[in-house]
């Protein structure tokens, strides 16, 4: 059996290492009682053992095929059909549509549950305390004021921040390398170049940016960021080399 799972995953998203979160889901019904809900929560699966490379590349290979389908944001129903699917491809069955038809209106379901998970990523940072949102659509929240100066477009800046994808996995950290970064900042992304000014040195912000104001359709070579993400970062600003900004 030949194994395409990547170049299917490829063509079902778009990009490769597409990891994001499931949309929220709304339901009129009333939380169940502690009791209730423990008797109906399924129980939990028995430890797993992985005692060769073979089982632990198989498993591996289920949790990147895990990762790579919650860009659709799919439903428990819809999650059984893709079981079934997946069944019916391993035992031979005919499949009840043709795969190659839909391969394009699978592109176009994931771009579609993407937008709109990006969309309620965006609701939801301009609704937290003290967000403010800037003309361009990005979303700047103070977590910590800080008492030097800000920096102008045309500064170095020295900073600390780590970066995440819209269901919370990080995809870059200065503070895990344990080296804060300098950049001139007219010369990064425009949330940066916008967000970043906003701050004084010795402050922290939350930066959500609209993918727009990040890397649009063209994110880095060989990173997790897939086109038009949404992406938070929190940045702390360490210093402005030079000292060349103003206090506003």
């Amino acid at each position: 059996m030949r194994m395409q799972w990547k170049a299917a995953l490829v063509l079902m998203l778009g990009a490769p290492g597409l990891a994001l979160a499931q949309a929220p889901t709304k339901t009129s019904k009333p939380a169940a009682a502690p009791e209730a809900a423990a008797k109906a929560a399924p129980a939990a699966p028995a430890p797993l053992e992985l005692k060769t490379d073979d089982q632990k590349a198989i498993y591996s290979l289920g949790i990147t095929l895990g990762q790579s389908v919650t860009a659709l944001a799919l439903t428990p129903e819809e999650v059984q059909l893709l079981q079934r699917g997946l069944q019916d491809s391993l035992s031979g069955t005919a499949p009840a549509v043709d795969p190659k038809e839909y391969t394009p209106k699978i592109q176009a379901l994931a771009k579609a549950r993407m937008a709109q998970v990006n969309v309620a990523t965006l609701d939801r940072a301009s609704k937290e305390p003290g967000a403010n949102r800037l003309p361009s659509g990005v979303i700047y929240r103070e977590l910590k004021a800080g008492t030097g100066k800000s920096p102008r477009a045309t500064d170095t800046v020295k900073v600390h921040y780590q970066g995440t994808l819209v269901d919370g996995s990080e995809f870059d950290s200065s503070y895990k390398r344990g080296l804060a970064v300098e950049f001139p900042l007219n010369g990064v992304i425009p949330c940066w170049t916008q967000g970043v000014q906003k701050m004084k040195v010795g402050g922290k912000a939350k930066l959500t940016c609209p993918g727009s104001t990040a890397y649009g359709e063209r994110p880095p070579t060989g990173s997790r960021i897939p086109p038009n993400a949404v992406l938070t970062f929190e940045v702390e600003l360490v210093d402005i080399p030079g000292n060349t900004a103003t206090t506003p």
